[in-house]
């Protein structure tokens, strides 16, 4: 198995935010991509890498990145010679590739022919997560259908639907439609679904066909992975595993609120294990 690590975005919001605070520790952080922001003392993505590694199945660990941060990203990965860091080759927002594309990107790179983990780079959980249960849970799923995928979601409130991409599923667990960004109205679920997928070797092709068909679309159809669920859910397998919950860093509340909670949580060894 191999995981990847998006990471390619340019934090528009958080940057607004951090250049409209008078604190000098959060102007300190402008020019910092998000998934190197402090959080609870260490870089977020620190966090993810740690948990990947403890898995002795886990061959490569790949992260995506944009021309603009790709040094820091460099210099951070001095420490964890099992990653490989790769650019996406723009160096402003309005150039982006996208996820799904900077995913592609990866696959084709290293020539991926491998069940993956895909991971939101500005993305942590809340410490009652445990890496080791997800990937049994998976394993269960492959080996019964090799065609099957794995998905986490977390139950949102009724305001926060329009914020995220919202499963729907049947009683077996397997998701039937992924619908992005709705109103409360438009759907009886509250399965909201962040950015973390295992995808079967099977399911890899798809990225490419995907891409293809949307090669004319705009760019926030290929950004949005849960654009690219969506459209998969009616191809392969998909599979959801309930978690209690996530900090997804947009702007600076939502990175304050994530430092502050690891601030206290992360005395606990076995966060992520």
């Amino acid at each position: 198995m191999k995981a990847v690590i998006l990471a390619a975005g340019y934090g528009t919001r958080l940057l607004k935010d951090l250049e409209n605070v008078n604190e000098q520790r959060l102007k300190c952080l402008i020019g910092t991509p998000k998934p190197l922001l402090p959080v609870g003392g260490f870089p977020l993505i620190s966090y993810w890498i740690e948990a990947l590694k403890a898995d002795h199945d886990l061959k490569d660990i790949h992260i995506v990145t944009n021309d603009m941060y790709y040094s820091k990203f460099k210099e951070w990965a001095k420490n964890y010679p099992f990653v490989t860091v790769l650019s996406d080759g723009t160096s402003t927002n309005e150039k982006r590739l996208g996820a799904v594309s900077c995913l592609q990107l990866i696959i084709e790179t290293f020539q991926i022919d491998d069940s993956i983990i895909v991971i939101g780079g500005d993305t942590l959980f809340y410490e009652d997560f445990h890496l080791q249960d997800v990937l049994k849970r998976y394993e269960v799923l492959h080996k019964d259908n090799k065609q099957a995928n794995l998905v986490l979601s977390y139950i949102c409130k009724d305001e926060d639907t329009k914020k995220y991409g919202i499963l729907e599923a049947d009683e077996s667990y397997r998701v039937r439609a992924i619908k992005e960004k709705p109103k409360a109205m438009d759907t009886a679920s509250r399965q909201a679904c962040p950015c973390f997928y295992i995808f079967s070797k099977y399911t890899l092709p798809c990225v490419k066909e995907f891409l293809n068909e949307k090669k004319d679309a705009p760019i926030d159809e290929k950004d949005a992975p849960g654009h690219y669920l969506s459209w998969l859910v009616a191809r392969k397998p998909v599979y959801f595993y309930s978690i209690s919950g996530r900090f997804d860093i947009g702007n600076l509340e939502s990175y304050l609120l994530c430092d502050e909670y690891f601030q206290e949580k992360m005395n606990k060894l076995n966060y992520l294990q």
